[in-house]
C-alpha cells in the first residue's frame, strides 16, 4: 500500500477552501479541507501507489522555480536605480555588486540543474537552488527597504520584504531542503 495522486475536481461535494490571510494582507494561499469527497478512480495519475514518487518528481522541479533569479535580477536592478536616483549608490555599491554575483552564480547554477534533470527525477541540486534562491529574494527585498529608510514603514516594498519571509518557507522549508542536500548530494 502507497500514495496515490490523484486530480481533484475543486468544486467537489465535500471540498472547502478557506483563504489564508498573508502578513502584508494579500491571499496567496489556501486551507483545504476534505469531508468525506468522493473521486472518480479515472482521476488517478499515473500508477496507484506511485504518487509520492510523481509528488517527489514535482516538488524537485518547483523547487528550481522557488530560486526566482529573474524576479531577484529585476528588482536588485530596480533597487540599484533607486539608489543611484537617491545618490547612495556608493554606499550601497559593496552589497549590490555583492548580490548581484551570486544572482548570477545562481542563474548558471539552475541552468546546470535544468539540464541535470534526468530518468523522471529531479536534479538533487534544487534543493541548493531552494535555499540560496529564497535567501537571495529575501537578500534583495531587505536591500530595497534598507534603501528606503524610514520612509519604508509605508511602502509597497515594506509588504513586499514580509510576503518574501515565506520564501524559505514554501516549496519544503530551508531546514528539509538541508536534511535532502545530506541525504542526496553529500550522502549522509
Amino acid at each position: 500500500m502507497g500514495i496515490s495522486f490523484l486530480l481533484i475536481d475543486m468544486k467537489s461535494p465535500g471540498l472547502t477552501v478557506r483563504p489564508i490571510e498573508l502578513i502584508d494582507g494579500g491571499h496567496e494561499v489556501n486551507e483545504v479541507f476534505f469531508d468525506n469527497v468522493r473521486v472518480p478512480v479515472e482521476n488517478l495519475v499515473g500508477e496507484e501507489n506511485k504518487g509520492w514518487t510523481y509528488a517527489k518528481f514535482l516538488l524537485g522541479n518547483e523547487r528550481v522555480g522557488i530560486a526566482r533569479v529573474g524576479d531577484s535580477k529585476l528588482h536588485l536592478a530596480t533597487a540599484k536605480a533607486r539608489a543611484k536616483e537617491m545618490g547612495v549608490l556608493d554606499q550601497y555599491a559593496e552589497r549590490i555588486a555583492d548580490l548581484e554575483n551570486q544572482l548570477n552564480a545562481l542563474e548558471l547554477t539552475s541552468l546546470r540543474v535544468a539540464a541535470g534533470s534526468s530518468g523522471g527525477k529531479p536534479h538533487p541540486a534544487s534543493s541548493v537552488l531552494k535555499i540560496k534562491g529564497s535567501q537571495l529574494t529575501q537578500a534583495v527585498s531587505e536591500l530595497f527597504v534598507d534603501l528606503e529608510g524610514p520612509s519604508a514603514v509605508m511602502s509597497s516594498e515594506t509588504r513586499i520584504f514580509l510576503n518574501n519571509r515565506k520564501v524559505s518557507i514554501y516549496g519544503g522549508s530551508n531546514e528539509i531542503q538541508r536534511t535532502i542536500i545530506a541525504g542526496t548530494i553529500l550522502g549522509l
